[in-house]
């Protein structure tokens, strides 16, 4: 049987979810249709409906259980409600240990240092538990917030790539940056 994570915070929750969980993750993301689109790609209406997000999540859950991916979901305690994502993704092993992190949050709960304590939380299980060496995180270089959030985790700035992800319907470049585990024995 695969251990689901039940990572506790202050203020959430910190879970892989399973497509039972659909509803939270479809109505996370059409409260946060507007907030988030600068900072995504392109949604069609098919990406806001809880069977889309039954599939999605079944698809992630086979991802995470085959060791590929760790998509956390932050939830109220009463998991109720889905305040943000911090997803782990393209985890190679091997001489490389790696992985990326994409997060977002909720737009009632930016700037509240929520996304800090959420990722801070999440990178301890994924340096801790999973044992990855190098996590990887970039963000485009107006996304301000971004930096700072990365900078504070402790992630330095490694490069610079010129458009790099299609977001919201246009390529931009991004900044490059990395954690790396402090366990030196990894």
């Amino acid at each position: 049987m695969i251990k689901i994570p039940k990572i506790e915070t202050e203020r959430a929750l910190i879970t892989v979810l399973t497509p039972d969980d659909a509803h939270l993750i479809n109505a996370y993301y059409i409260e946060n249709k507007e907030h988030l689109a600068p900072f995504e790609p392109e949604r069609t209406s098919e990406f806001y409906s809880v069977n889309q997000w039954k599939a999605r999540l079944l698809k992630s859950f086979s991802a995470y259980k085959c060791g590929v991916s760790v998509c956390l979901a932050a939830l109220t305690h009463d998991r109720k409600k889905m305040l943000a994502a911090c997803n782990f993704t393209g985890i190679v092993r091997g001489p490389f240990n790696a992985c990326y992190l994409g997060y977002s949050v909720g737009r009632t709960y930016e700037g509240k240092g929520l996304m800090f304590e959420i990722a801070s939380a999440s990178i301890k299980y994924m340096f801790e538990t999973v044992k990855i060496h190098r996590i990887m995180a970039n963000h485009m270089p107006d996304n301000h917030r971004s930096a700072k959030l990365l900078q504070r985790l402790g992630f330095e700035r490694e490069g610079f790539a010129r458009l790099y992800l299609k977001i919201n319907g246009e390529w931009r470049d991004h900044v490059l940056n990395s954690l790396i585990n402090p366990d030196p024995d990894l």
